[in-house]
């Protein structure tokens, strides 16, 4: 970190600001951040060579500038293989390369405010594109522990670095996914976002608001397009995509653990199962590990009750469990019949070995909170949660 960087009034404003003006408390989150810094080796991270299922795969780019003069970037976050990226580099490494990208756009601010004397703040705009955003990304286990932890090391270590956050093309599943992490995130931030739904007209009138259309991609809403016309400039944003199976860490059967249990399924009518767990308090958490022999397997999560009908947790889909475990858990907002389905009902000639472990754990200290209570509420009005 620059020694210009780490002196300016602007950038002690910042920890101020995120501790509503108190000297003691800016001090003590500052400090606390310095020595974050040197155990973490951060000030040396743009020397890193980022793995290159990170450079090709995770999205993030920036786009242009806005009208406050803070640099634009764009997260194609829905069209993101992050259960792939997860499977394909250690946490360490993912949780770096996010510090890596933090860094690198917090140097080119600062440069380009001494040279230009626009943006003294050094605040970007992130837009965070859901579209095609799946329950099956959002509830992989590694890809919610990674989240959560990427907010909170933002907020303690990178505060006002954003001036403004569009979240855009929202499925109505991610309300609740975003009342989970907004505990851990400061009033301040949480004050800086926009959220919208799909409607275009919506989201591209709120962009524009802020951001010139010749510094926006033609597919949200601007007037810029790569050299060879595609309207999502590639060129300027990594878009993301599914990550091919040979940058997995592992490519052998994964490991079977002795506490789990096995199931065999047959091929083709009649090769599914079904496994039922009555929740009795709210905010307990469904857990669940499983692995296959012969091949992949269709997973389902559901909820049932009278009042709600059938409601898909996480709607069937394949999954590659014979490549590597799946691992995830849930919290069970409503107490009632929670059902884990296994299904290969599409395999005509083969049959599956399933190796499972699935738990009911109890609410997490001091529940509910006061975000559970919005997810609660935002569950029951919202069926397609």
């Amino acid at each position: 970190m620059s020694k210009l960087w780490d002196t300016r009034d602007e950038y002690l404003l910042k920890w101020l600001i995120a501790r509503d003006f108190s000297v003691t408390e800016a001090e003590k989150m500052l400090r606390a951040s310095l020595v974050w810094r040197q155990a973490n080796g951060i000030d040396e991270i743009l020397k890193w060579n980022p793995p290159e299922v990170l450079l090709k795969y995770f999205s993030y780019g920036k786009v242009g500038y806005d009208k406050f003069h803070s640099p634009v970037f764009i997260c194609a976050q829905g069209q993101m293989d992050l259960r792939g990226i997860l499977q394909s580099v250690t946490k360490k490494d993912f949780m770096r390369y996010q510090h890596y990208a933090t860094e690198k756009g917090n140097k080119e601010m600062l440069e380009e405010y001494l040279k230009s004397g626009k943006n003294k703040y050094c605040q970007l705009t992130l837009i965070s594109d859901m579209e095609h955003l799946s329950m099956k990304q959002m509830t992989y286990k590694p890809v919610m522990d990674t989240g959560l932890e990427k907010a909170k090391v933002y907020e303690a270590n990178y505060p006002e670095n954003l001036r403004r956050i569009f979240i855009i093309n929202v499925p109505k599943f991610f309300t609740v996914m975003y009342n989970f992490m907004r505990p851990f995130m400061h009033q301040v931030t949480l004050d800086k976002v926009k959220i919208f739904g799909t409607n275009k007209e919506e989201w591209t009138a709120a962009l524009l608001e802020e951001i010139e259309a010749e510094n926006l991609p033609l597919h949200y809403g601007g007037t810029m397009v790569d050299p060879d016309g595609d309207p999502k400039c590639p060129s300027k944003l990594n878009i993301g995509g599914q990550v091919p199976y040979s940058y997995y860490m592992s490519n052998s059967a994964p490991v079977v653990k002795d506490y789990m249990e096995t199931m065999n399924l047959i091929a083709g009518a009649g090769g599914f199962k079904k496994l039922k767990y009555k929740i009795d308090v709210a905010y307990s958490v469904l857990r669940w590990e499983f692995m296959t022999e012969g091949g992949d397997i269709g997973f389902r999560v559901y909820y049932k009750s009278a009042e709600d009908g059938t409601v898909d947790l996480i709607p069937l889909s394949r999954v590659e469990s014979h490549l590597v475990t799946e691992e995830c858990d849930f919290i069970c907002v409503k107490p009632g019949k929670y059902v884990v389905m296994f299904d290969n009902t599409f395999s005509l000639l083969r049959p599956k070995k399933l190796r499972y472990y699935i738990v009911v754990n109890p609410p997490a200290p001091g529940s509910p909170t006061t975000s559970e209570v919005r997810m609660r509420e935002t569950f029951a009005n919202d069926p397609a949660v």
